[in-house]
């Protein structure tokens, strides 16, 4: 009897060991954050295991009893990691070193590499059954330096000027560092760039222009006795079907640097689904460049998708980057089929990493700047990581009439292709400009949070010939301003003296309740003069619980991006103000952007002091 009891008891006991704990998923990556696919992923003393994708991504149903993984791949160190309460686990593995001395046999089906020290040993194609060492890679991604704004004293400086700017990468980019276990580096994170990644419901425009334009003013949720105001624009939505005909010309990058998995593999699939939205009255054109540049598709109507889509299949990366070259050709392409009326556009989609002909910023820039004199547009798409130029994708977007996207998975590019299609080719209104000229009756200084690659002189927003940026069908553009009243102490205001001959405004004017008047500017999508249409601002706020679900999220982000920064402008800025706060405004969130947006702030919860000194670097 007794036998049997222990028998029950261990049949019982093992079964209940088999029974699998939650999904637990992860991405698994080099030390320079590049996915490392067909890792295998073990629970440790066990024959449970699973192997990453192309992407690095796993996921994992363990034994209720494992507490460890062993993350294990020819050529790097093999990875023990224990396993907590969690349901995501990111992993970085570091290559595998052979010291010289014990590498005393060569082998014919392996190449090496001597360095002082060690040996790289990468195997041949076709010989996984040797290990392969590498060289740690060199993190050698480039992002422009930027200097926050500060605050700028009403009475001494009223008028501020800024190009409106509906750029995304900077939050996917975040993302992607912050999905591998890293905060983002400080000059990656534009601020402005994150809050305009999301969709905001503001009133369609109703009148002559393309644009609305709202406002609202709360207390600064981390800087006590401050306000901040919010600004949204929004262009009005075309529907598809009424959309212009396309004449668009894929740029792509082919050269060896894009040979990685979240490069050109995902660049290709990102494009087939551009491919789908396209109609037969759309017409495109495929330019690639590496060493040199070439036409591989020529002008094509968009009801061939699978003719397309083949072109797309038979691209492969290798060689130099001929990047101007590439841009030279792609817009004569685009010249060369020009439709009047239409949508002529350059896509480029590349790691920025250019290195043969016209490759620094200043050329790219000078060469972008004068094609787009002849009425074609450019948007940006960029890919990869660890050698990703996001000042040089930047800047080409910037100048060229366009808009900037980071493609850091298939999501994404079906939030940039399908979903919003009509923004991300369609443009509404060009060079759009604002400026706000503020009352030091009622404001004593004021900050725009963010903007910083995006400000200009204030003599320029009556300059026609002076670029800005553009607005696409549906597109919504957020800005904030952080403002200390007029009276208020704080440790901001820094000490002016008082000007001579330039008082506050004692007239009627001056007396007014009206906190600022805002002036924009914009021209028509065909046009080389631009219309203008001000508004005046009253001074009047309210709790931000009576604020919108848009100021409310919107403002999450801002303090979001202050702490990534570490901004000495962060005052009580703090995570888990950041988190109540957007959970409270996620609004509709069909796609779920918001509530990923509350995943990803509690990562960078988790990594924020321990990774706070490497990120500086």
């Amino acid at each position: 009897m007794k036998a049997r009891i222990v028998i029950l008891l261990f049949l019982v006991l093992a079964a209940l060991a088999l029974v699998p704990r939650a999904k637990l998923t992860g991405v698994v990556t080099d030390q320079t954050l590049k996915p490392l696919p067909n890792v295998t992923v073990t629970a440790k003393g066990t024959v449970f295991s699973t192997k990453t994708d192309s992407l690095g991504r796993y996921a994992f149903n363990t034994p209720s009893y494992t507490r460890t993984l062993v993350f294990s791949l020819p050529g790097y160190q093999t990875r023990e990691m224990k396993l907590t309460n969690g349901t995501s686990l990111n992993v970085q593995l570091a290559p595998a070193l052979v010291q010289l001395e014990e590498a005393l046999t060569p082998r014919e089906d392996v190449h090496y590499e001597v360095t002082p020290g060690f040996i790289a040993m990468s195997p041949v194609q076709g010989a996984y059954a040797t290990p392969m060492r590498t060289h740690p890679q060199t993190n050698t991604e480039n992002y422009k330096a930027i200097e926050e704004n500060g605050f700028q004293v009403a009475v001494q400086q009223p008028v501020t000027t800024f190009s409106v700017d509906v750029d995304r990468a900077a939050y996917s980019n975040a993302r992607r560092f912050l999905n591998q276990g890293q905060l983002p580096p400080v000059d990656a994170v534009r601020i402005e760039e994150m809050i305009n990644y999301f969709d905001y419901d503001y009133p369609a425009p109703t009148g002559e222009h393309p644009l609305s334009v709202t406002t609202e003013m709360t207390d600064s949720p981390w800087n006590a006795g401050l306000k901040l105001l919010h600004i949204g624009l929004q262009a009005k939505t075309v529907a598809t079907k009424n959309l212009p005909a396309s004449n668009l010309v894929f740029l792509i990058d082919v050269s060896g640097s894009m040979a990685d998995e979240n490069k050109l593999p995902l660049l290709k699939q990102a494009f087939k689904l551009l491919v789908d939205q396209l109609r037969a009255e759309d017409k495109i054109s495929i330019v690639v460049y590496a060493g040199a540049a070439g036409e591989i598709l020529p002008p094509t109507s968009g009801s061939a998708k699978m003719k397309i889509k083949e072109a797309l299949d038979k691209l492969e990366a290798g060689g130099s980057t001929a990047g101007g070259d590439g841009i030279e050709l792609a817009y004569k392409l685009a010249k060369d089929n020009f439709i009047k009326n239409g949508n002529n556009r350059v896509i480029l989609a590349t790691d920025g990493d250019f290195n043969v002909g016209i490759s620094s910023e200043a050329d790219l820039q000078r060469l972008v700047e004068e094609k787009r004199k002849d009425g074609i547009f450019l948007s940006v798409m960029g890919f990869g990581m660890g050698n990703f130029k996001d000042s040089n994708t930047e800047t080409l977007a910037d100048k060229g009439n366009g808009n900037y996207a980071y493609i850091d998975n298939i999501q994404e590019a079906r939030k940039e292709f399908v979903q919003e299609f009509g923004g991300t080719l369609f443009t509404i209104a060009k060079d759009v400009k604002l400026q706000i000229e503020f009352n030091p009756r009622h404001v004593q200084a004021y900050r725009l949070i963010g903007y910083e690659n995006r400000a200009l002189k204030n003599e320029a927003f009556h300059d026609d010939k002076k670029d800005a940026g553009d607005m696409g069908s549906g597109h919504t553009v957020t800005a904030l301003y952080e403002i200390i009243p007029a009276g208020a102490k704080s440790e901001y205001l820094t000490h002016n003296d008082a000007l001579k001959y330039q008082k506050p405004d004692a007239s009627d004017a001056g007396k007014t309740d009206e906190m600022l008047t805002l002036k924009i500017r914009y021209k028509a999508p065909d046009s080389d003069v631009s219309k203008l249409f001000d508004l005046a601002i009253h001074n009047t706020s309210k709790p931000i619980s009576s604020c919108s679900e848009n100021f409310r999220f919107a403002s999450a982000v801002a303090e979001f991006g202050l702490l990534l920064r570490n901004s000495e402008f962060k005052g009580s800025a703090n995570y888990a103000n950041v988190i109540a706060r957007a959970k409270g405004a996620f609004g509709k969130d069909e796609e779920g952007y918001r509530s990923e947006f509350v995943r990803l702030v509690k990562t960078a919860q988790s990594l924020d002091g321990s990774n706070q000194t490497a990120r500086k670097d």
